[in-house]
């Protein structure tokens, strides 16, 4: 059987709310992750390395620093016509930017009908997970269906907080119904205390997507969602097939990394994100060198730990240091801090997630807390000891007490 025709849709257009301030400036997919990472360099690779090597990313929301390191990062080799192409709203099918996620692609069908594929994947650009992608697209292929969707497994208690599938009992590879969010939905036969929620990976044949899309861009009574109304089309039909990501099989994943998902949009769950990476035994082991994450690597010096002007040990346990990091003195503990960062003599950081260039003073004391490029944190000061005085001081507080500061917020002493 001669090999289908793929095409990748990265959609990347999110505007994030629930990630404010982190996404006050930049996209959601451009957020930075893990150190020396974008969240988009997870959906990106992942398609890389399952060879699916002409991609579509469809950007709208302040999507500057996301199209700048899509075109700095991924170039892949043109005279093979393999391509990572980053493609704003374009208002091709009417004075509108994209209507949601379905839209997106119907605005941008120009793209599938000049590569003319057999299959068109269609993933999102904000999740932590490694996939094979070509092992979905071969159970499509053999299930004859016309969508499929790639489904994770999750505790039934967290029934309210994703799309829902629930699955045909004579034909369990068929999705019966798709619910968003309901309040209870019953467990797995194989696993009565998890249900499958939608991972927002979708995988088409070309001819049903392009009927589906013009279909829903003709009705009134539609969000132009891909979830939300798209896949209820194929399900409506008896056409939409499940995925469950259990079966997939990457190279190099462990016991503890195999089945990782994670959805990361909301702070609380981006810092979980990355405490997940900081265990000793990771959660998500950034490790795996058979299924790499790429990204554009900075061209800062390697991280160091030094002494102090007092002779005081720079320590750091259990943590990510990246390029440029400079521990000088002071103590770093349960953190992820990215490129170029700074933390001087008596500093102590600990359980937080600090960003490009910020710099943390003498003495000063970070807990709990996020922290966006360029803040400087000045000697002395103190940031996630106190919920009320962060919040006095302008800085977000989730309901946990995880307190965040958006990029090159000032720190002011009390």
């Amino acid at each position: 059987m001669p090999q289908k025709k793929v095409l990748a849709v990265v959609l990347a257009g999110g505007e994030g709310k629930r990630l404010m301030p982190l996404t006050a400036d930049r996209a959601k997919p451009a957020v930075p992750f893990a150190g020396s990472y974008r969240l988009i360099d997870f959906a990106l690779s992942n398609l890389v390395n399952s060879h699916y090597l002409k991609i579509v990313v469809l950007t709208q929301y302040k999507s500057h620093s996301l199209d700048r390191h899509i075109s700095e990062t991924w170039r892949l080799s043109a005279a093979l016509g393999n391509y990572v192409a980053s493609v704003p709203a374009q208002q091709r099918r009417g004075k509108s930017w994209f209507l949601g996620s379905a839209n997106a692609i119907y605005q941008s069908l120009n793209l599938i009908h000049d590569e003319k594929p057999d299959i068109v994947v269609v993933i999102g650009a904000d999740h932590v997970y490694r996939m094979d992608f070509s092992q979905m697209v071969a159970e499509h292929v053999a299930s004859g269906a016309a969508a499929s969707v790639a489904a994770v497994r999750q505790p039934l208690k967290l029934a309210d907080q994703f799309g829902v599938i629930e699955t045909d009992p004579r034909n369990p590879s068929r999705i019966q119904a798709f619910v968003e969010k309901p309040e209870t939905t019953p467990g797995l036969p194989d696993d009565p205390d998890s249900f499958l929620a939608s991972m927002g990976n979708y995988v088409f044949t070309t001819d049903a997507l392009l009927e589906a899309l013009e279909a829903d861009a003709e009705r009134l009574d539609t969000h132009h969602d891909m979830g939300g109304d798209i896949i209820p089309y194929f399900v409506n039909r008896g056409e939409a097939a499940v995925y469950d990501f259990t079966a997939n099989d990457v190279p190099g994943s462990t016991g503890a990394d195999k089945q990782y998902w994670r959805d990361v949009g909301t702070l609380d769950s981006y810092y979980d994100a990355h405490m997940d990476l900081i265990r000793p035994m990771p959660a998500f082991n950034l490790y795996n060198l058979e299924w790499p994450i790429y990204t554009r690597h900075s061209v800062s010096p390697p991280a160091k730990l030094v002494r102090g002007m007092s002779g005081r040990d720079g320590v750091a346990h259990d943590s990510i240091l990246s390029q440029g990091v400079v521990v000088s003195g002071g103590s770093v503990s349960g953190s992820v801090l990215a490129t170029n960062v700074f933390v001087s003599e008596g500093a102590d950081v600990a359980d937080s997630v600090l960003m490009d260039k910020v710099y943390i003073g003498e003495g000063a004391k970070v807990r709990r807390a996020i922290l966006d490029k360029n803040v400087r944190v000045p000697a002395g000061a103190t940031i996630g000891l106190d919920p009320d005085l962060d919040r006095a001081r302008g800085f977000a507080v989730t309901e946990s007490g995880l307190t965040v500061l958006s990029k090159g917020q000032e720190v002011l002493l009390p």
